[in-house]
């Protein structure tokens, strides 16, 4: 009887978020799946089913690491509202490993390409998306609160323009833009929707 094959779950799916992330879905294919988790195929699928699956489980890997950046800066009660935007700018921008600043954002990346996806993969990308605008929108709601916002900005437009700012700034990581001329673009923007 063969014997099963072990691996550690968390290394795999690690593995695995770093491939679709620095290549995208698309041209993740199974076999730069298998090279990069150093499984093989039939540990991937009984393991992690097929292609899409695999991808799913590692979208939630992704984000259990930004909602840990996001506790830590957005909803640390101990920041006020506009303190804990920058906080977060500051940690998903600067606090990128140099080495893989140049990936973007995997959900950014994935939201690029999710036109040739089928709708649940589109889905997924777009709730994640949803749970960092909720995030700002919390911080928001106290700036609107406290008349904390310039005149005219509402709580709702600023937390789509926080989104908006997060996924620029991601995508011009990727384009080889430094932490420190993405983050004074970013700052430009804050200035001119808060007070």
């Amino acid at each position: 009887m063969a014997r099963p094959i072990e691996f550690n779950y968390n290394d795999v799916i690690s593995r695995a978020t770093h491939q679709f992330w620095k290549d995208g879905f698309v041209a993740s294919s199974v076999q730069k799946l298998l090279d990069a988790t150093r499984i093989n195929r039939g540990t991937m699928y009984n393991s992690f089913g097929e292609k899409e699956v695999f991808f799913k489980s590692c979208v939630e890997h992704y984000n259990e690491v930004l909602k840990v950046q996001m506790d830590a800066t957005l909803g640390n009660a101990a920041l006020k509202p506009a303190a804990a935007i920058a906080a977060f700018f500051q940690e998903s921008i600067a606090g990128v490993a140099p080495a893989r600043r140049g990936y973007g954002c995997l959900l950014v990346n994935s939201m690029c390409e999710s036109i040739q996806w089928e709708d649940n993969l589109a889905k997924l990308i777009r709730d994640s998306f949803s749970v960092i605008r909720r995030a700002f929108l919390a911080r928001t709601r106290e700036l609107e609160k406290s008349r904390g916002l310039a005149s005219g900005v509402t709580a709702e437009f600023a937390a789509d323009h926080l989104v908006a700012l997060y996924e620029s700034g991601k995508l011009g990581l990727r384009a080889g833009k430094s932490p420190k001329q993405t983050l004074e673009h970013i700052q430009f923007s804050l200035e001119a929707i808060l007070k």
